[in-house]
């Protein structure tokens, strides 16, 4: 019989709690994803819920402003230190499964080979212009207006493993993008290549000026190399439901149903749907707005604000689960948006664990790897793991 007869994991895309012990591997020396947004609020940065649960009680002894630590929090508080090769949201999220990232994947900081570029426009019969690092709103920003003209194929990277195609759908149809997308992404799968992710970037508008992407974003990941946590569950006949990307950065593997998302808001609001059901089993959600709205474009007015919706958002989550409900929310990596340039940065996560039948108030400490994760969700419903991660249900009373 498990413990608990569902578990809801969220993960609050790039939200990271201050810079790793490796983060110098990474030039992200100093990156405090949370920590700079409460200090950039001034202490208006309200998250009475999360902070509720525990939220500042893993800093204190450096503590967020507004975000204060409390004397007998609900829920149980850590942080989790990544082991993957890499810091991409792929990394991350199979790392809590159970698989981390061991062996580095393709990174292109100059811009991919022009082999490469030659056959995605043999295939797609679009020119490719830029090939080059990038801002996704900067380059649609500079390159847009070229777009919409010759309808070349806008192809940029950033210090992630990802290959990133903009294009504007008044010229380059959506069909069409994700075509090409998914041609990129069976030739990039291997060596010499062998790139995390290809991403679609869909946006529309007639200018520089009024160019918006749209919730039409879809992620090509590599497929698993090997078995996770989620095909685990599957096969042992628990149910698991993605909300979000999650099914992107998975490629579907170990999901029996989901769905796709347009925002934070969004996702909460689904997720929160699916605890007022009678679903069983494993909901993962991801929250990917805090990094690709505001993480990579370096707002951190919209990060704070969108942290603090989510947080009245997370009240009515709580106030809908169940006592045999659990509640895991973390993150996948940081993506500190008062740092320098626009990547991702080596940072711990957040983990905070609540659930309406504990009595709270429990110190997780630092646990590494995410794996750790995946393990406690497996031994609460009796199924067997590798041993990679190292399961915390016990510290759970």
């Amino acid at each position: 019989m498990a413990q608990f007869k569902r578990v809801i994991g969220i993960v609050t895309d790039s939200i990271g709690i201050g810079e790793a012990p490796d983060a110098a591997k990474f030039n992200d020396e100093g990156s405090d994803t949370l920590g700079h947004i409460g200090t950039f609020f001034k202490g208006q940065l309200a998250l009475p819920n999360w902070q509720q649960l525990g939220l500042g009680n893993i800093r204190q002894d450096q503590p967020i402003e507004g975000v204060a630590p409390i004397a007998h929090p609900i829920g149980y508080f850590g942080k989790m230190a990544e082991i993957s090769a890499g810091k991409d949201s792929m990394d991350g999220h199979w790392e809590m499964m159970g698989l981390p990232v061991t062996a580095p994947l393709g990174f292109f900081p100059q811009g991919f080979p022009e082999a490469l570029i030659k056959q995605i426009e043999d295939f797609s019969g679009r020119k490719v212009i830029v090939n080059l690092p990038y801002s996704g709103t900067e380059v649609i920003a500079k390159y847009g207006e070229q777009q919409l003209k010759t309808g070349d194929l806008i192809v940029y990277t950033s210090g992630d493993s990802v290959l990133q195609i903009a294009a504007n759908t008044a010229v380059i149809p959506l069909k069409e993008l994700y075509k090409i997308c998914e041609y990129a992404r069976s030739i990039t799968t291997d060596a010499p290549y062998k790139i995390g992710r290809v991403i679609a970037r869909p946006y529309v508008g007639d200018s520089a000026e009024n160019f918006t992407r749209t919730s039409d974003r879809h992620d090509y990941a590599l497929m698993p190399n090997a078995p996770t946590d989620l095909d685990r569950l599957q096969a042992a006949g628990v149910p698991t439901y993605g909300v979000g990307k999650i099914n992107d950065i998975f490629s579907g593997q170990g999901l029996d149903d989901g769905i796709h998302t347009v925002s934070n808001v969004d996702g909460m609001n689904q997720t929160i749907k699916q605890v007022k059901s009678d679903r069983q089993g494993f909901i993962f959600t991801n929250l990917v707005d805090f990094d690709a709205m505001y993480g990579h474009r370096r707002n951190a007015q919209g990060d704070g604000e969108a942290l603090m919706t989510f947080d009245q958002q997370l009240g009515e989550l709580m106030a809908a689960m169940q006592p045999e409900d659990l509640l895991m929310i973390t993150s996948d990596h940081g993506n500190d948006p008062t740092f320098r340039g626009t990547d991702h940065t080596r940072e711990f996560v957040p983990l905070v664990v609540y659930s309406k039948s504990l009595p709270g108030g429990g110190d997780l400490g630092i646990r590494s790897p995410f794996a750790d994760m995946g393990a406690t969700i497996l031994e609460n419903f009796g199924v067997a793991g590798t041993g990679v991660g190292h399961s915390f249900l016990a510290a759970l009373k």
